[in-house]
């Protein structure tokens, strides 16, 4: 297998050349933030049109877009870095160079939903419905930079020859993403890994949970609760797919994986706070009839 290749093979989809860059006069553009930014563009777009047929000012959103995004990619990189400290305790200055991936999701989100708690605090705006409002473009937006990690050859999983098995070349990938298991399987003379396209199981996943936001958020019960079904349905497909992945974060001296935690949490919270709110509603209802 030749370096710059992608394969699914059981698919008999076979991609020769495929570039993580472009060069624009000169400049060298990767397509790893090509595609997240292209994802932040779309579910800023999407937010910003759900604003308006809500009837709410659509201006809000562009002007808290600035602040989201900016301490968004601020966020992602801490968490990455946090948990993957030995890779870059050695190389300070690797920690700026995002070209080479390392933007952990869960960093972004938190660092955005802080941001959302404090805009709306200082601009007097209802949190919850901008929460909502947003929910649904937040997840189209990751399920689109997913792709970025393809181009990437990163966020994979474990050894794998099923249906969607990936090829990946050797020299393509982090040394670090090869796990005993998967260089254990890899054919004697051979330069390329079979895998698990977890980067795909997860964009799949998040246009699931996409679909379920926009059919559900006419008939949400009070506001915050499409941000609820967000962390619930984000948090358990991650729960699952987290366990396969290779390039899992730790908490620092355990074999825990942090984002896997995070992902309960995230789900066990969101399910807690859904049947307490709803109770309240219920009983409240109740005593006005």
């Amino acid at each position: 297998m030749n370096a710059g290749e992608i394969a699914f093979p059981n698919l008999g989809i076979y991609l020769r050349d495929v570039p993580r860059a472009f060069s624009v006069f000169g400049f060298d553009i990767a397509f790893y933030g090509l595609i997240i930014g292209v994802g932040v563009l779309a579910g800023l777009l999407l937010a910003v049109h759900m604003a308006k047929v809500t009837g709410q000012n659509p201006e809000i959103y562009w002007d808290f877009a600035i602040y989201a995004v900016i301490f968004s990619i601020i966020g992602a990189r801490i968490y990455y870095v946090v948990f993957a400290w030995d890779y870059y305790k050695d190389d300070l200055l690797g920690i700026f160079r995002l070209r080479n991936g390392g933007l952990a999701i869960y960093g972004g989100v938190i660092a955005a939903f802080l941001t959302l708690f404090i805009y709306c605090r200082i601009k007097k705006q209802n949190a919850f419905l901008m929460g909502d409002t947003a929910m649904p473009g937040l997840i189209l937006g990751q399920a689109i930079g997913r792709w970025g990690n393809f181009m990437n050859r990163e966020v994979f999983g474990e050894y794998y020859d099923g249906l969607f098995s990936m090829q990946l070349p050797v020299s393509d990938v982090r040394a670090r993403d090869i796990s005993d298991n998967i260089a254990a399987h890899i054919p004697e003379g051979a330069n390329y890994i079979n895998v698990h396209p977890t980067f795909l199981y997860e964009s799949v996943w998040n246009l699931l949970v996409f679909a379920a936001l926009l059919l559900l958020r006419k008939h949400k019960k009070f506001h915050g609760e499409l941000c609820l079904l967000y962390l619930g349905g984000y948090g358990l497909g991650r729960f699952v797919i987290e366990g396969i992945r290779t390039d899992t974060l730790f908490i620092p001296g355990t074999t825990v994986p942090v984002s896997q935690v995070l992902a309960l949490l995230m789900v066990i919270g969101a399910l807690g706070a859904e049947v307490i709110i709803r109770a309240r509603l219920k009983a409240k209802a109740s005593r006005k009839a």
